[in-house]
C-alpha cells in the first residue's frame, strides 16, 4: 500500500503474476528435463563411466549408422499407416455420431461407449491381442474352420501388420475425441444450404463438412503422429522383439546404461517430430478450436 491508498498493478503485472505458477511447473518439470538431455547428449561415455565433455562423438555415430536410418524409417512408417487408419475410423465414426445420431443423449451415450476400451491399461489392451493373432489363436482357427485357408497365418502376430494393428487400437480414440469436437461445432444450416443449392452428399462431405473439420484432424494427427514416434513398447511386444522405432532404441541404450547415446537419440527424435508438428501447422490453423 501507498499511503491509505491501497497498490495497484497494471493489467500486465495481474496477468504475469497469474501465469507465473505455471510457467514456473513448465520450467522445472518440461524445460529442466528436456535441456538436461540435451547435455548429456554431448557426454562421453566408456564401458564404466559417463564422462561430462561437450563431444560430438555420440551424434557422429547415430548419423553414421545405417541401423538409424532404417530404424527412422521403420517409425516413419508405422505413424504413416497408423495415421491413414485412425484417420479412417476416427472420421467415420465422429462423422456417425455427429450427423447421423439426432439426440444429444444418444451422441454422449455413443461417444462413452467409445471409450470403454480405453479404461483399461494399454499393456493390457495390446498383450490382449496375442491369443487372438497367434498361430493357434481365434482369428487363425476361424479361418481355418471356415475354409478360408488350410493353415495357419504366421504374419497375423509378431509382424508389422500386428504392430500397427496395436497402434491402431490404442490411439484411434485420440483421432475421434478432436474430428467429433470440431464437426459438432458445424453450423447444420450449412448443410442444408449446400443440399438446397443441388449438392450431393460426396459434394457436401468433400466441399463443407471435410474443410471445416480440418482443425480437429489436425490436433488428432498431432496427437497420433507424436504417441507412436515416441511408443516403443508395443513395437517390442507385437513384434516380438523382431522389428525396431527409435523409441525402442532408446530403450535398449538406457538399458544398456548408455545414457548419452540415448539422449542423442532422444534430442533428434524431439527434433524430428518438432519439424513434423511445424509442418502440420503449416496447412491449418488450430487455435481455433484451442
Amino acid at each position: 500500500m501507498i499511503g491509505n491508498q491501497p497498490m495497484r498493478l497494471s493489467p500486465n503485472s495481474k496477468s504475469l503474476m497469474m501465469v507465473s505458477p505455471l510457467v514456473a511447473v513448465l520450467f522445472v518439470f518440461l524445460v529442466c528435463p528436456i535441456a538436461m538431455i540435451a547435455i548429456v547428449s554431448f557426454w562421453r561415455a566408456t564401458e564404466f563411466s559417463i564422462i561430462p565433455a561437450f563431444v560430438f562423438e555420440n551424434y557422429e555415430f547415430l548419423f553414421g549408422s545405417s541401423v538409424t536410418y532404417r530404424v527412422f524409417f521403420n517409425t516413419f512408417k508405422y505413424a504413416l499407416i497408423t495415421w491413414a487408419a485412425t484417420l479412417l475410423i476416427g472420421f467415420t465414426v465422429a462423422y456417425f455420431l455427429a450427423f447421423h445420431i439426432r439426440t444429444l443423449r444418444w451422441q454422449i451415450a455413443l461417444f462413452l461407449l467409445c471409450t470403454i476400451p480405453f479404461w483399461t491399461s494399454n499393456i493390457i489392451r495390446m498383450i490382449s491381442w496375442i491369443p487372438f493373432l497367434g498361430r493357434n489363436g481365434i482369428a487363425n482357427s476361424t479361418l481355418i474352420s471356415w475354409g478360408v485357408i488350410d493353415e495357419p497365418l504366421e504374419w497375423l502376430l509378431f509382424s508389422d501388420f500386428a504392430v500397427v494393428l496395436a497402434f491402431v487400437h490404442l490411439y484411434t480414440l485420440f483421432m475421434v475425441v478432436p474430428i467429433f469436437n470440431t464437426m459438432m461445432r458445424i453450423d447444420k444450416s450449412l448443410i442444408e444450404a449446400a443440399r438446397d443449392a443441388g449438392a450431393n452428399g460426396a459434394q457436401i462431405l468433400w466441399n463443407v463438412i471435410i474443410p471445416l473439420t480440418k482443425p480437429g484432424i489436425m490436433i488428432g494427427t498431432i496427437f497420433v503422429v507424436t504417441l507412436v514416434m515416441g511408443d516403443f513398447i508395443t513395437v517390442r511386444f507385437m513384434s516380438g522383439s523382431q522389428s525396431a522405432n527409435v523409441g525402442r532404441l532408446i530403450s535398449n541404450d538406457v538399458a544398456l546404461l548408455a545414457y548419452p547415446s540415448a539422449s542423442a537419440t532422444a534430442v533428434v527424435l524431439l527434433c524430428t517430430v518438432l519439424i513434423v508438428i511445424g509442418i502440420l501447422l503449416r496447412f491449418v490453423d488450430i487455435r481455433k478450436e484451442l
